[in-house]
């Protein structure tokens, strides 16, 4: 791919892909920038690392490479009526847009037409 050349994304409001794949519980989600979070909440530990390394897993298989995780927090929340746990994945920006899956792609359909 040559320096001139620009590759067109398509994100959403929140500017992440807008194929990629959304943790499944309501509870759980893709947050703002910087790192991207992707939060999962739950009052069972294990339930929450569950969906996140689910998550991982499905996100991994869409984008062709592994997520660049650049952190993992586990925060609580004392709030009557919330779930007690809040893992956080710090994910970077560039895969939850889908940069690599996109690069390759481009690429691929390079290659094919010359």
């Amino acid at each position: 791919m040559s320096s001139e050349e620009t590759i067109q994304l398509e994100l959403n409001d929140s500017g992440v892909a807008v194929d990629l794949p959304m943790p499944a519980n309501q509870r759980d989600q893709v947050q703002e920038v910087p790192y991207r979070p992707v939060e999962f909440r739950d009052d069972d530990l294990p339930s929450a690392l569950e969906r996140a390394a689910s998550w991982l897993r499905q996100t991994q298989d869409w984008l062709g490479e592994p997520v660049d995780v650049i952190a993992v927090h586990l925060d609580y929340d004392d709030t009557k009526g919330s779930p007690y746990y809040a893992l956080k994945l710090l994910c970077n920006e560039e895969d939850l847009a889908g940069v690599p899956k996109v690069v390759r792609e481009h690429e691929g359909s390079a290659t094919t037409s010359e």
